[in-house]
Parts: C-alpha cells; sequence; structure tokens
C-alpha cells in the first residue's frame, strides 16, 4: 500500500503540475490540440490544483497504511484512475485530433486502477482475499 500511494503521490504531482503550469501544452500532448480560451485555461489549472490535491492526499496517507484512511483514499483513487481512462479513451475513439500521449495516458490509468484494486483485495496479512 505505502508504494502504492507513494508512486500515485509522485506522478500525480507531476500531472497536477503540468496542468496547472502550463494547461495548454498539456492538452496539446494528450489531445493534439492546445487550449484556446481563458475559461479552458482556469479550467484546465483548476483541475490540475485537484490533481494536485490527490497527489497530496496519497503523499500524507502513504506513512499510515493500516488505517481505514489510507484504504478510503485508495478507494477514492481506484474510481480516479477509472474515471480518467474512461474520459480518456472516449476522447481517443473521438473524431478529434490525438495528442501523443493520449493512450499512454488511458493505459497508465488502467494500471494504476487495476493496482489499487489488487491493493485494496490483499488482507491485512498482504494475501489475496
Amino acid at each position: 500500500m505505502k508504494t502504492l500511494l507513494t508512486v500515485m503521490a509522485i506522478i500525480e504531482a507531476g500531472a497536477g503540475l503540468a496542468l496547472a503550469g502550463v494547461p495548454s501544452t498539456t492538452a496539446s500532448l494528450l489531445f493534439g490540440t492546445p487550449l484556446d480560451s481563458a475559461a479552458a485555461l482556469g479550467l484546465a489549472r483548476i483541475g490540475g490544483a485537484a490533481i494536485l490535491a490527490l497527489a497530496i492526499i496519497c503523499w500524507l496517507a502513504r506513512s499510515d497504511t493500516h488505517s481505514a484512511v489510507a484504504r478510503s483514499v485508495i478507494v477514492a483513487m481506484l474510481f480516479y484512475n477509472f474515471a480518467v481512462a474512461c474520459m480518456l479513451a472516449f476522447a481517443g475513439f473521438g473524431q478529434g485530433p490525438h495528442g501523443i500521449l493520449l493512450w499512454p495516458a488511458v493505459t497508465f490509468h488502467v494500471a494504476a486502477g487495476s493496482w489499487c484494486v489488487a491493493t485494496l483485495r490483499r488482507n491485512e496479512d498482504g494475501v489475496l482475499r
């Protein structure tokens, strides 16, 4: 559980910083087109801040892996990863252009969500239920 939360914290911090700091470039890498309005840039930066919040909670929960809170964080990350994978895949199957990082991002989020499932299925002794 500690490794999962640490990896999630580091990767999501990078994604959150990228989205908050250079939202148009991040959108280009994912969707093949830059953001072209102030509203889109603002919403992307808010999304980046939300992803940073997820990174922070993962980082803080990693030191108390036997608590109900840590398991709850992993449940939230499970939802987040599968939801993002679905939304990105939906964009990938659309008619518009696609960025070079779209399908790697989908793959990463499916893998991260699967890791969350596997972690949640383990009991206190580390044995799968």
